[in-house]
């Protein structure tokens, strides 16, 4: 869900019993295991107790569990047939799990998913405009949201939070086109459009459109957490294992609306979100885009994030502006980089820069990733920061730059990969290359092959 700036509306996903349906499919996923009966029971009796705090009319109740007698009878076991084009080096599969349904396998071409510790699976069903690096971008923000943050209050460790999305029935959907309501398809879980989706050094990625490539990617996977996970308190909710954590955004998200930090000049919009209660969701979603970076570029307001509903752009401006909002951010659940390897696109060609310059919009965000694989053919040079960057080279010639005279640093070359440790604090740090043919300093640049 966003604010869309261009025609005032609010694009959201029906979430009214999205739930229900959710724990559903989970049930049905482990009766074809050939699960145990009385688990099933088990799990029959605990979804019905939830429709039953979830709808007071008794007619209402009676005709959703028909449904869901009738869906559950109508689910078989029999495989679906190949759809699009697999590739299994990037975990991407051409068949659809019969289990999703056949309104999946009717709509969706490809899949992948992330296995949770207990062997559950939230899934990720794409279309057939999606591409490959594009699956793989969703999934790896997704495995982001999921990686244990050492030592903080909330995220140290996540399998619970991971195990429950896939017990809830978490599913991601990757739609051909733009959420302008042109896409057909209604299924249930949490859409995420072909023309959200910017992969690193991709064309969107570095012109950073925002009225047509807009990057959604970070806001919709969150709310997927969030919804399914997190859990969130009041109605058409279902219940997730960090209460105390969403009392906390609660809280926050409550001092941004009544201090008008969050919500500005979108009375509607925000009371449509206080109608079906996404207002907590809507909010994080705000102050996880400003605080990597997302917004940086834009153009449209100097001062503000999220379409300028929101106070503050930037890291430094959330715990400047919205110091109550920097509280849940900081050594709670979210790292402060990005964790996972970002795949540059193959077509981009020139210096990819890990480091801030105005003068590039897209490092607005990308001074956030730290480990990056360089696609393709093309001789690409890139610029690191100070995160102990990992760095695996493509197929043509690649140039690592530092900050720095060579004299500075600890070099050491192995036949496997080169390490380059910066004497200076906080500038280059340690950073592990691989496929790399030459390291650039201040002085002088260095062969490695």
């Amino acid at each position: 869900m966003f604010w869309n700036k261009k025609n005032k509306n609010k694009s959201h996903i029906k979430r009214e019993w999205s739930a229900e349906i959710g724990k559903l499919n989970y049930i049905i996923e482990n009766m074809e295991k050939g699960i145990d009966k009385d688990w099933v029971i088990d799990e029959l009796d605990d979804l019905y107790e939830i429709i039953e705090r979830s709808w007071k009319n008794y007619y209402m109740k009676k005709i959703f569990l028909g449904l869901i007698f009738i869906f559950s009878c109508s689910n078989d076991n029999s495989e679906n047939q190949p759809i699009g084009q697999a590739n299994p080096e990037l975990g991407i599969e051409n068949i659809i799990p019969s289990n999703l349904g056949k309104e999946y396998s009717d709509n969706f071409n490809r899949y992948t998913k992330v296995v949770t510790p207990n062997g559950g699976k939230i899934h990720i069903v794409a279309q057939s405009n999606l591409s490959d690096e594009q699956i793989v971008r969703a999934r790896s923000t997704l495995e982001h949201f999921l990686k244990n943050y050492p030592g903080s209050k909330y995220g140290n460790n996540k399998s619970e939070l991971a195990n429950k999305m896939a017990e809830n029935g978490a599913i991601l959907t990757l739609l051909n086109g733009q959420d302008d309501g042109n896409n057909p398809v209604e299924v249930n879980g949490q859409a995420l459009f072909e023309n959200e989706i910017q992969v690193e050094g991709h064309p969107w990625y570095i012109n950073q459109d925002y009225n047509n490539h807009r990057d959604a990617t970070y806001e919709e996977i969150l709310h997927l957490v969030h919804d399914y996970g997190i859990g969130i308190d009041g109605h058409n909710s279902f219940p997730g294992t960090m209460p105390k954590y969403q009392s906390e955004i609660r809280q926050a998200q409550k001092n941004a609306l009544s201090t008008n930090l969050w919500g500005i000049g979108a009375d509607r919009w925000i009371n449509e979100l206080a109608d079906e209660n996404s207002l907590t969701q809507e909010y994080l979603a705000a102050l996880i885009d400003s605080y990597y970076g997302l917004w940086g570029a834009w153009t449209d307001s100097n001062t503000h994030g999220m379409w300028g509903i929101y106070v503050a752009k930037t890291r430094n401006e959330i715990f400047l502006e919205d110091p109550v909002g920097g509280e849940i951010i900081n050594n709670k659940f979210f790292h402060p980089y990005l964790t996972y390897n970002a795949r540059i696109d193959s077509g981009f060609n020139g210096i990819f820069s890990l480091k801030f310059d105005s003068s590039k919009p897209y490092t607005n965000h990308s001074q956030y990733l730290k480990d990056i694989t360089l696609l393709g053919n093309n001789d690409t040079a890139v610029y690191i920061n100070q995160l102990d960057n990992n760095i695996t080279g493509n197929k043509g010639t690649n140039t690592v730059i530092f900050n720095g005279n060579s004299l500075e640093y600890i070099i050491d070359i192995t036949d496997i990969e080169t390490s380059v440790t910066d004497k200076v604090s906080n500038r280059d740090g340690i950073n592990i290359l691989k496929g790399i043919e030459k390291i650039k300093f201040t002085d002088q640049t260095i062969q490695l092959n």
